[in-house]
């Protein structure tokens, strides 16, 4: 803009004022403007409010539809301030410091998760004042995701649309619980998968899949082709709800898609079904492998082997043949192996002694494992976990406990809450956290008790308490909240122990009058959930 330009006048005397601020007034050339630094700054003002006024507004954007209504009830008054608590993260006093003791009460942010899970079976919506603070709780823990999301409804996915930042969303496959259409309405399923967003197509794949399980299948196949190699994958993923022999053309087809992870997935979810043709060609390459006479790899890794699903190139430190014989063995319908060794169950199976001139045992066991926990075998679980007084690594199985966690979760509740209280009685706490981490909550009767008696004597042996915090917070979130009162006596200090570490009792109060106040405060909580009678 020239100075003979119309409006010069204000853009010149705004450039006078810029170029003062940042020279100095006593060094701007010109003398102007003039006068102290003072008087800079209200001309500043001055010419500021000036120049806002005289902006043109914009045109204004079109203003968005309405959100989805959601009809699910609000949860009560008391719950909705306590989930304003939880999602600001508010402990009481006493909660710590720099000096990194976490201090007696409660950490608020590990009991979101539980007021999600519990707001989620009484069939609530989150409170529309506090979706925004949901979502971003969501962006910060992606393991709050799938709850929060749930909880968030349509409400969620529309805000979702409007802030970027809340663009991970309209991908995370929960969420869309409140307009989806009708399973039984033709044109309007149609539609929306057609034209929704990830999240909604995955939630109305889900509700076609709890309505008519062989739904979903045919709903994937009418864009199977034209869908991302990652929305298939999704998608895919999501038939292990409910997979059932109804499922296997679809997946058999898959086996010849063109992305790697695809096939890999397809093949996974057709070895979970025992009298699957994969799993039927998996059993006749193990039976060849594998018997009472010993173990004889595959030599090489053929053409049908590479469409079901076994990966040629081992990861670096495996052997090529034992690589490809533990995928065999791992797809192989367990029940192909009692005829095999002359009608043997499970447990005298995996007790017979394999020729170790290779050392096959490790892997044919390793590959048990894995074949019953994808199978969701209990038989065989038990006999690859083995009693939980043996010692961790004389298993029959595995010596891993995240392998023997996994064998866990194939076992009905109350016996896998037996196993791993007597696995604490024998052992302890120290190899137990994974363990506990796959029982279901609350813990009660003997694990519960069991755990709380393994604090306490650890406690009395003077043993570091910081050792054991991963497991004291596992029990404050996991731990029966009427277990309360029993635990009260814990929560004074005693005497420390000669050979204690200094402050060790100090701490070990500390920790258990935290998990006393925790406990009162989840019962709190579930009880403010609780629908109005």
């Amino acid at each position: 803009m020239s100075k003979g330009d119309e409006g010069y006048g204000e853009y010149g005397e705004w450039e006078e004022l810029v170029g003062a601020a940042l020279l100095g007034t006593d060094r701007r050339r010109g003398g102007s403007p003039a006068g102290s630094p003072e008087a800079l700054l209200d001309a500043a003002a001055v010419h500021t409010v000036r120049r806002r006024a005289g902006l043109r507004p914009a045109a204004a954007g079109p203003r968005p539809e309405p959100a989805p209504r959601d009809p699910r009830p609000a949860p009560p008054e008391a719950a909705r301030r306590r989930l304003a608590q939880l999602l600001a993260g508010r402990t009481g006093p006493g909660s710590g410091s720099g000096s990194g003791r976490r201090g007696a009460a409660p950490d608020l942010t590990e009991l979101l998760p539980q007021w999600l899970a519990a707001a989620g079976r009484h069939g609530y919506r989150a409170p529309a004042a506090l979706v925004p603070a949901l979502l971003d709780a969501a962006r910060a823990r992606t393991d709050l995701r799938p709850q929060a999301l749930a909880l968030a409804g349509t409400r969620g996915l529309w805000l979702a649309r409007l802030n970027p930042d809340w663009r991970f969303a309209l991908r995370g496959g929960a969420g869309g619980t409140g307009e989806l259409p009708e399973v039984t309405d033709p044109a309007g399923v149609e539609r929306l998968w057609q034209e929704g967003l990830f999240a909604e197509r995955v939630a109305l794949l889900g509700a076609m899949r709890a309505h008519e399980a062989a739904a979903a299948p045919r709903l994937l196949a009418t864009t199977w082709t034209t869908e991302r190699a990652e929305d298939r994958l999704m998608f895919l993923d999501s038939l292990r709800v409910g997979l059932s022999e109804g499922d296997e053309p679809f997946l058999e087809a898959a086996l010849g898609d063109r992305s790697r992870n695809v096939r890999a997935t397809a093949a996974e979810l057709l070895s979970a079904l025992p009298r699957s043709a994969l799993a039927g060609r998996m059993a006749e390459r193990a039976l060849v492998c594998v018997g009472p006479e010993g173990v004889t790899p595959p030599a090489e890794c053929d053409a049908g082997m590479l469409r079901d699903g076994v990966v040629k190139r081992p990861p670096a430190g495996r052997g090529e043949r034992a690589w490809w014989l533990g995928q065999i063995v791992e797809a192989a319908p367990l029940s192909c192996w009692r005829e095999r060794f002359g009608g043997l169950g499970p447990a005298e199976i995996v007790a017979l002694p394999v020729a170790e001139g290779e050392g096959w045992t490790e892997e044919l066991h390793a590959a048990w494992c894995r074949a019953a926990v994808r199978q969701r075998d209990a038989s065989w679980s038990r006999a690859l976990l083995g009693p939980p007084s043996a010692p961790p690594a004389a298993g029959p199985g595995t010596a891993s406990l995240a392998e023997r966690a996994k064998l866990l979760e194939t076992l009905p509740d109350a016996e896998r809450a037996e196993w791993v209280a007597a696995f604490i009685r024998a052992h302890g706490l120290s190899e137990a956290f994974q363990l506990l981490g796959v029982c279901v909550v609350p813990w009660a009767g003997a694990l519960g008790r069991a755990v709380v008696d393994a604090l306490d004597m650890a406690r009395e042996a003077g043993s570091y308490p910081w050792s054991f915090s991963g497991v004291m917070g596992l029990a404050e979130r996991c731990l029966d909240p009427a277990e309360a009162g029993r635990l009260e006596a814990l929560t004074a200090a005693t005497e420390e122990p000669p050979d204690a570490a200094p402050g060790a009792a100090a701490y070990w109060a500390e920790a258990f009058q935290r998990l006393v106040a925790t406990l009162r405060l989840r019962a709190a909580m579930l009880s403010e959930l609780a629908p109005a009678a």
